[in-house]
């Protein structure tokens, strides 16, 4: 039976989503956390990967038991879950789904957020990046306004990525300001590896006058990720929804 997981995750502490080697993952600790509960070897498929230090607010994943879980049995998982795995993940749900269902390839849009303070916040050090000085919102979103017509963002994938296309479909992209804290939001139905911290390393460049709107036509163009602006910090990143 195929089951959907509906988590969020502080993303602080861990190496992003994916298992690897020698580092502490998302993946690595659910799939302990669920094979010991469940006292079967579980694998679970996440609807994506993100990076270091990036957050999830709501993220979805699947996995497989040999187990039929009623809803009585699928609370009293969740709650034993909760229980046992770190602090910096929660489960919300688990529900079953058809056998075809795929966490990751049967997504159609994902929605992100990225965080920004433009003053020192000492409670912000884990959720929001710190840019110093005074930004042109305005210019920013005009920006927003040109990423729109295209959809190749190879020039903010990471370089050696295993890309099969760069073509994505940006639904929306808009910066505003959400309780002192400048945010952006951008939702597509794809993301390629690191391209909304690209995007926003690009912006901030623009806000900041050392990148025109011009120049953003151009490097949107040029599809070589050494033309766009720096990779910022993964940890004012947020996974915030997806929908099926």
């Amino acid at each position: 039976m195929r089951y959907f997981i509906k988590l969020s995750y502080k993303g602080t502490h861990y190496h992003g989503w994916q298992s690897q080697p020698n580092a502490m993952s998302v993946q690595e600790e659910l799939e302990k956390s669920f094979s010991l509960i469940l006292r079967e070897k579980i694998a679970i498929t996440g609807a994506g990967r993100t990076d270091t230090g990036v957050h999830a607010k709501n993220f979805i994943a699947h996995f497989e038991t040999k187990n039929v879980l009623d809803t009585k049995q699928l609370k009293e998982l969740i709650y034993k879950l909760n229980s046992y795995i770190s602090k910096d993940i929660a489960i919300h749900n688990i529900y079953q789904v058809d056998d075809k269902m795929h966490a990751r390839f049967d997504a159609k849009e994902r929605t992100y957020q990225y965080f920004i303070t433009t003053t020192k916040n000492p409670f912000a050090t884990e959720s929001a990046w710190y840019v110093h000085g005074k930004l042109d919102v305005d210019i920013m979103n005009q920006a927003c306004g040109i990423l729109k017509e295209y959809n190749d963002f190879g020039s903010f994938a990471k370089l050696h990525s295993d890309n099969k296309t760069n073509i994505c479909d940006l639904m929306e992209a808009q910066w505003e300001f959400k309780n002192e804290l400048l945010v952006f939001t951008i939702k597509a139905d794809r993301f390629l590896r690191n391209m909304v911290r690209a995007i926003v390393g690009t912006m901030v460049d623009i806000g900041q006058g050392k990148t025109s709107l011009d120049d953003l036509r151009e490097i949107v163009e040029s599809k070589d990720r050494n033309q766009a602006g720096r990779s910022v910090p993964g940890h004012g990143l947020f996974l915030i929804d997806i929908k099926y």
